[in-house]
């Protein structure tokens, strides 16, 4: 908590118009809150414009509660805003999901352990037992959830007991190989994020590398985004590529690919958790 009090972040999008930050800040000018980073961008093709703030209230200034009611009614309401008060100091409770392939949740329970990441993790589910003794290394609680075709409605339904029960903020599938169903993508809108091993929107479904060392490419790269019911088709949060050549197997590609997973998902669940990455339609807005 700040030395001044509480601290928050407001997101903002709404129809782009005259006065919108000159409304935000005289709100919170009026009410004794310090502004510490401000972002904003409007975008023309959509006509909606996008702002950040994070800011610190007084000690004796207004209270969560009091800070939305005043907000919608002063400034939200008149200017149609979608939008949300987040405390700046919780830290958002992060389900880690996995199948056989380790190297992304080993980076972040690593990040979440060196406080790179501002999270807490209650629950690693997998549907394969390759990694309960790294879990519980980390203490972390393991649940291991075996799924069929047959038993897949069943999995889903205890993996949203979990959601539910350890008030989870945000799902990452974390190399899950498992497609979720169209019902708990909807569930999940918003607060689910995958990690595909590569440069989407090409080469998406099974074995990408592959595919790519096929098509002879010069940059390999990998995407995390917002799982949707359309497969690898979410609305990209980060993505990065590295250059290859001609002397590399696939291989190499695969080895190569995996750093670049590791550094994008990390980079997804930052900027999600920190409250930066706000959705325009099937793209985002992503104020680093």
């Amino acid at each position: 908590m700040s030395q001044t009090g509480s601290e928050y972040i407001l997101t903002i999008s709404c129809p782009d118009t005259v006065g919108i930050v000159f409304a935000v800040s005289g709100f919170l000018a009026e009410r004794n809150c310090n502004i510490i980073d401000s972002a904003q961008f409007g975008d023309r093709g959509s006509g909606l414009f996008f702002l950040r703030v994070h800011f610190a209230a007084g000690r004796k200034g207004p209270s969560h509660a009091e800070l939305s009611k005043a907000f919608q009614e002063v400034v939200a309401d008149p200017f149609r805003m979608t939008w949300k008060l987040h405390d700046a100091t919780r830290r958002q409770r992060v389900l880690i999901m996995v199948s056989k392939f380790g190297h992304c949740l080993n980076d972040l329970l690593y990040r979440y352990r060196i406080g790179y990441l501002p999270i807490e993790i209650p629950a690693i589910v997998s549907n394969h037992r390759d990694f309960y003794q790294l879990a519980a290394w980390h203490d972390v609680p393991f649940h291991h959830m075996p799924v069929t075709a047959e038993t897949k409605a069943q999995q889903e339904a205890r993996l949203w007991e979990i959601v539910e029960q350890e008030q989870i903020d945000l799902v990452v599938l974390a190399r899950y190989m498992q497609v979720l169903s169209p019902e708990l993508c909807e569930k999940l809108s918003g607060r689910a994020i995958n990690i595909h091993h590569s440069f989407l929107p090409s080469f998406r479904g099974a074995k990408p590398y592959h595919q790519a060392y096929t098509r002879g490419v010069k940059l390999i790269g990998a995407t995390a985004h917002y799982v949707t019911s359309g497969l690898d088709e979410g609305p990209i949060i980060e993505q990065e590529v590295e250059r290859v050549d001609h002397t590399m197997t696939p291989d190499d590609f695969v080895a190569m690919g995996r750093d670049i997973e590791n550094v994008v998902l990390a980079r997804a669940v930052k900027y999600h958790v920190e409250h930066r990455v706000l959705i325009n339609g099937n793209r985002t807005v992503v104020f680093r």
